[in-house]
Order: structure tokens, then sequence, then C-alpha cells
């Protein structure tokens, strides 16, 4: 018995350490949980957790493990819903993630695992545009979107990108020229465009070594270059190709029922433009005058009949509707776009591709400059902006309600005042909890009053965790009020520079978790919104933060509703306050580019706990006086806010103090994209995470070393 209880002990002894050395990686853990909870826990994951768990030591559905890292994630066809999720940067050493032939939706995220090599989101319901993190996707060789509801221009991504070999992004409602940077794909060989919008010339290809490629049903145009005429698999048909050869009238069948059913690749005769010509018999050529003429006179006789058929038909109908027994039916109208389909040869599933671009770029696209001819994708005609009505998904109040829920908007609930109006603490009676934006009327112009409905629809498609949603608005008796989320732990300028107990609570940690948060709010707005939003009031009395000091951006979008649309912001709201950058000073521009100035000198605040600008103090502006001490340590040192107590690893402050230098360049085109600084703030925080796992005392492990840096 003692012997067996021995075996017994020795198998739970093995087991527990099989267990142990299998502890996945928590980053990993985290990204895969976060996965799990945006699919809604679904059940034929077997083993999935959104809370904790042991992804390589349990085996997890579809995951596999190289160590205590994540490698893989299989996938496809298991009937997933839900979203792409926020932590997948997280998965450093993931390098297949294949996710196709599911229900996801809305769009890819911002941040991408950064060593994949394949990347397979095939078959969903994405949408959006391509974001710019796959530019940072170095090692990737297989990239494929298609079947998707993307939209928009496909932007310079592929710069990089020199490992890539296969690329496709068909059937999509992608838009605009190629871009140059696709010239860079040294080494791909098969390339899938067909069923978009694309439109100019092909002529970045010509230097690729392709084996295939597909670009059928676009709008192309302009010659086929003739690099490209000798690639083995070429399907160029459905454009407007000036050397296009003739191909016979494609057969129309019936889309299939499920656009899941349709291939990757669809197969198809090869149009060959350098084809030798068909040769003609010579005895063709010896048709007689008299049959010609035969033929043309029988042409215009049945010409003539079809044309009095029609005009006798539009007769009768047009009487009939006179009479009231029918709806007018435009024949002429529906022979006309008959005749036009025709002669552009689309197919059925062209048409359909085609429909689906609308619904995309009117429905779904995040907007920068918030005016009607962005949401609706018009032309600019005045008349089409009037008659659009955008829609609004957010609940509309009444102002009785909010003036009860805000109790008349009394001082008491006031919880703060911007540029365009006054901000109240909302008590409903269901015990709902919002803040509400009461909007003076006069900041606005006639324009923006018209058009504030449009505004409205804009802002309440910005969905990102560290943005403040907009959840209703209300326009009532000429009020305009925008109901939002209630972050109740005040804004981070008040925790800053008016709390001192507050203030000693943001210990260095949370510091820099704050600056990547609205890293990641800007760079969504930046970088994942097309056209990007500018914020253009980028400041830290917009930050908010939650119970977990998590931040929230808010006022996002509303620079539609200042009053000078060229503009935007005037220099009394952002100059006096010490955020803007020095070309908006200057000559009023304001840009992405300006927006990262703003968030560098919020990044000061968190550095040093002073204003941006401090009349108490000698220095009138944080920018000048603290620039020429970010690269000396010793004088770095000094400028950290009191309130830490010194608990800081000194490397760490100097990597944060390299971010702020870059963000405040006095020349907007030597300061970084948001996307690079929110991968400099992760890096930071990984290794700052690296520490605290090493660590059984967190605060004392970061207080400033007499002898050295702590890492």
């Amino acid at each position: 018995m003692a012997a067996l209880d021995a075996v017994a002990s020795a198998g739970l002894f093995l087991a527990l350490l099989a267990v142990a050395g299998a502890d996945t990686d928590a980053g990993d853990v985290a990204a895969l949980g976060n996965l799990y909870s945006s699919w809604n826990s679904p059940a034929q994951l077997t083993g999935w957790s959104a809370s904790g768990g042991d992804p390589c030591g349990a085996a997890w559905t579809g995951v596999t493990c190289s160590g205590t890292a994540v490698t893989s994630i299989k996938l496809s066809g298991m009937e997933l819903n839900g979203t792409l999720g926020y932590e997948l940067s997280s998965l450093q050493a993931l390098k297949t993630m294949d996710l196709s032939n599911n229900f996801l939706h809305d769009a890819i995220p911002y941040q991408l695992p950064p060593n994949l090599t394949y990347l397979n989101l095939a078959k969903n319901n994405l949408s959006g545009n391509l974001p710019y993190s796959i530019s940072t996707l170095v090692s990737l060789e297989y990239l494929n979107l298609s079947h998707n509801s993307f939209f928009q221009e496909i932007g310079e991504l592929f710069g990089s990108l020199n490992s890539l070999s296969e690329l496709d992004i068909s059937f999509n409602n992608l838009t605009g020229n190629l871009p140059m940077s696709m010239g860079s794909l040294s080494k791909v060989s098969s390339l899938y465009m067909q069923n978009n919008q694309l439109y100019g010339t092909v002529d970045v290809l010509s230097n690729l070594s392709l084996a295939t490629l597909n670009i059928a049903n676009n709008n192309f145009s302009g010659m086929i270059p003739q690099g490209l005429i000798s690639i083995p698999n070429l399907i160029v048909g459905g454009n407007s190709f000036v050397n296009m050869p003739a191909s016979p009238p494609p057969t129309h069948t019936p889309p299939p029922k499920n656009p899941r059913d349709q291939p990757n690749h669809p197969q198809g005769p090869i149009s060959d433009p350098a084809g030798p010509e068909t040769p003609i018999d010579q005895d063709d050529k010896k048709l007689q005058t008299g049959p010609l003429v035969g033929i043309a006179v029988g042409s215009i006789a049945v010409a003539s009949c079809v044309l009095f058929t029609l005009v006798f038909c539009l007769h009768k109908t047009r009487k009939r509707n006179d009479d009231g027994s029918s709806e007018p039916k435009d024949i002429v109208g529906s022979l006309a776009v008959n005749i036009e389909r025709a002669s552009n040869r689309e197919t059925t599933t062209s048409n359909n591709s085609h429909e689906n671009a609308v619904v995309a770029t009117s429905d779904l696209q995040p907007n920068g400059k918030m005016t009607p001819e962005r949401v609706y994708g018009t032309n600019g005609s005045a008349s089409a902006v009037k008659k659009a009505k955008a829609p609004v998904t957010v609940t509309s109040y009444t102002v009785a309600a909010l003036q009860v829920a805000t109790n008349s908007f009394c001082q008491d609930t006031l919880l703060g005042e911007g540029s365009l109006g006054r901000v109240y603490k909302a008590d409903f009676p269901n015990g709902k909890v919002l803040a509400v934006k009461k909007i003076d009327s006069a900041s606005l112009s006639l324009y923006e009053e018209e058009n504030f409905l449009e505004v409205i629809s804009n802002i309440s498609r910005l969905r990102h965790p560290n943005i403040v949603p907009l959840t209703g608005y209300c326009t009532e008796h000429g009020q305009r009020l925008l109901v939002y989320e209630y972050i109740g732990n005040g804004t981070l300028h008040d925790i800053l520079h008016f709390s001192d107990g507050m203030s000693k609570k943001l210990t260095w940690n949370t510091r820099v978790r704050i600056a990547l948060g609205a890293a990641r709010a800007l760079e969504y707005l930046h970088e994942v919104c097309m056209p990007p939003v500018v914020h253009r009031s980028f400041k830290s009395s917009n930050i908010l933060l939650d119970e977990e000091y998590s931040p929230h951006l808010s006022d996002c979008g509303l620079a539609a509703l200042s009053p000078n649309p060229e503009r935007e912001v005037s220099a009394e709201v952002v100059g006096s306050f010490g955020y803007s950058a020095p070309e908006f000073a200057m000559s009023g521009t304001y840009t992405t580019k300006s927006d990262v100035y703003s968030f560098g000198v919020v990044m000061l605040e968190l550095l040093t706990g002073r204003k941006p600008l401090d009349r108490e103090r000698s220095e009138q502006s944080l920018v000048r006086w603290a620039t020429p001490q970010l690269h000396d340590i010793d004088l770095l040192a000094k400028m950290v806010d009191p309130a830490m107590d010194g608990l800081y690893p000194a490397k760490s402050l100097s990597r944060f103090a390299d971010i702020i230098a870059i963000c405040v360049q006095s020349e907007p085109e030597f300061r970084p994209p948001m996307s690079e600084v929110v991968q400099q703030l992760v890096r930071l925080m990984q290794r700052a995470s690296i520490i605290r796992r090493q660590s059984d005392d967190l605060g004392y492990s970061y207080r400033v070393p007499e002898g050295g840096d702590v890492f």
C-alpha cells in the first residue's frame, strides 16, 4: 500500500510539475481571454476562459503553443460571432492566426500580433478600412481579407512587407487607386483584388514577379502594362482597359444564397491582352454590297417596330396612371439601365458588390470632419446633402426627462465647463447615471444648427474602450444636448493639479497606463477612422478616469460643432491652456500631428505634475521649460512629480521622456504617428510587467536606487 501511495504521489507531483511547466505567458492569457469575451464566450471553444486559465497547459481549442507562448490560433468555421477585441498585440509570439469563415464583425483592431506570418480573416463580416497596423507586420507571408465589407482606399500599407507572398483582398468594397507601396511587394506571387471598386491604372504592379493576378470586376482603365501580360494566370475582365481583348458575354447566373459558399479565388477563363487576333478567312471578306444593305435595312425596320411598341406602352401606362388605376412605370429608364448594364457586362455578383459599397460608405464610415458629404459619400451637391437623412442610433431624450435628471441643470449637478457649454450629472429614476453636455447654441453657426443630427450620428459611431461613448441627445425646443456615459472619478487635470491625496494614488505604472490608454484613443481616431478624426482639443481636462484609473477621452468628434469650420478651435480655447502646437498658433493649421503635440504636453503633465501654463511659477510654458532637460538624467529626476515620492524606475523614466521629446517637436513632420507612440508605450509597460512579476513589493522595487537603475 505504501508503495502504491508513493507511486500515486509521484504521479501527482509530475502532473503538477507539467502544469507548472506549461504556465502560459500572462499577456497571452489576457489576450485570449479578451477574445473569448469579445466572442460572447462561445461554448464550442473547449477549455477557453475569459478570466485566467492556462491555454498551453490545458490545450484550449485551436490553440498551439511553443513552451509558454501561444504561437498559433486556428478557429476557421467555428461560427464565432463578435469582434476581434483590443489586446491582440499582446500575442508577441503568435505566428499563425486563422479566423476565417466565421461571423466576426466591426473593424480590424488597430493593434495586431506583431510577429504574424499567416493571417486569414476571410469570409467574415468585417468592415471599416484596412488598418495602418498591417504595415508593421514585417514577417507576414500570407494575408487573406477576402469576402468582407472593407471600404475606402487601401492606403500605403505594403512598403515594409517584404516577405508577403500571397495577398487576397477580393470581394470587398475597396475604392481608389492602387497604393504606390504595392509595388514594393518584392516576393508576392499571388495577388487577388477582384470584385472591388478600385480604379485608375495598374502600372504600379508592372514590376512584380506574379504567377497569379486577378483584378476582374473593378473600374481599372488605361493600358495593361507589358510586364503583366506574361503572367501565367491573369484575369482582368470587367474593367475598362484600352487594350482589353474581346471576350464572350458572361453568363448571368444568380449569386449564391450564402456569400460564404463563394470560393476565395474563383477560376475562369484568363484574359490575355497580348493574344493573337483570330485569323480571318479571305473568303469571308467577299460579302457583296447587296446582302449588307439588306441586313442594314432589316435592322432599321426591327428597331422602328421596337420604338413604336415602346412609345405605345408608355402612352398606355401614363393613361392608366391618369385614371388612378396603377403606379407610373419608368419603362424607358428601366430599358436604359438594362442596356447600360449589358454594355458594361456587369455580372450579378458585380452589381451586388456595388450595392453593398453604397451601404458601407453611408452607414459604416467613421468620419473626420463631420460633414454631410462625408457621411453620405455625396459628390458635393447641396441638394443631395439636404435630402439625406443620417441614421441616428442613440437614444433621443426629451427636455423634460433631462431637466428632471439634472434637477433643472442646477449648480449642484454641474461637473465642468468647456468651450461649447457646461456638463451636468444626470440621475435617472431607474438608477442610471449619465453626463449631459448642454451646448450653448450661440456658439454654433447656422450650418451646424441645421446639421446637428448628422454630427450626432457620426459621433455615435466612435467606439473604443478609451473613448467616452455618446448614448443619447436632445433637440427639443431648440435645445442642443448630448448625453454621454458618466465616468465618475473626475478628470486627469483635476486629479493632477487640484487634489494632493488623489495625485498620490497616481503611481508610475498608473501614469504610464493612462498615457497608453489616451494614446490608443488618439490612434483609433487618427488611423482607424477613415477619414481621420482630429480631436483638436486634446488636454488633461478631457481625459476622464474611472474607478480603476483607466482613461476615457471625451469630446471626440465635437470639433465639427466649433464656431469656425476652417480653424475648428479658437486660439483662445487651445492656446491659453498651453496645449496648442506651434503651427496652430502661427497659422491656424491643425492636423493629426497637432494632436500628437498636445499628447506630448499631457505626458509632461503626467511626468511633472505641473500645468501646461502655470503663472504661479517663473516658467510660463511647460514645454519650453521642460524640453531642454528631457535628455539629462539628473535634471530629469528633479522634474518628476513629488507626489510619486521617488517611486519610479530610472530607465523607464528616461524612455518616457524620450517619447515626450519626439511628440513635442516644433516641426510637425518630425512628430511620430500615434501608432508608433503606442508601440513605444506598450514596450515600456511590458518591461514594467517583467519587473512586477519579479518583485514581491511593487512600490519599493520602483524607488530610484542609490547605485544604479532598476532595469
